[in-house]
């Protein structure tokens, strides 16, 4: 697994990719859960945690010297941070 992470090239646009498309899969099943059990009904921060994911992924890129696959994860984190925001402040009104 480690050697199939080490032949990708360097290049921003494969970390947005990594980066938003880790968080859209745990996204939609933390969705399911909101949605259709009673448990997690008001666990909004699933979502917080779909993103924090892109930590885990920026760890491991950086320890593997591939810069801007870091730049691209860490840009897709913000643009989730910002989708979080306004569905929250969305759910307020």
């Amino acid at each position: 697994m480690a050697k199939l992470f080490t032949s990708i090239k360097n290049h921003v646009l494969i970390g947005l990719g990594i980066g938003l498309g880790s968080p859209l899969v745990l996204g939609t099943i933390a969705w399911y859960l909101m949605h259709y059990t009673l448990v997690f009904k008001k666990a909004d921060l699933l979502l917080i945690g779909c993103v924090a994911v892109n930590l885990i992924w920026v760890n491991y890129f950086n320890k593997i010297n591939k810069e801007n696959i870091v730049r691209g994860i860490v840009s897709a984190t913000f643009l989730c941070a910002f989708a979080f925001f306004f569905y929250k402040i969305s759910q307020e009104v």
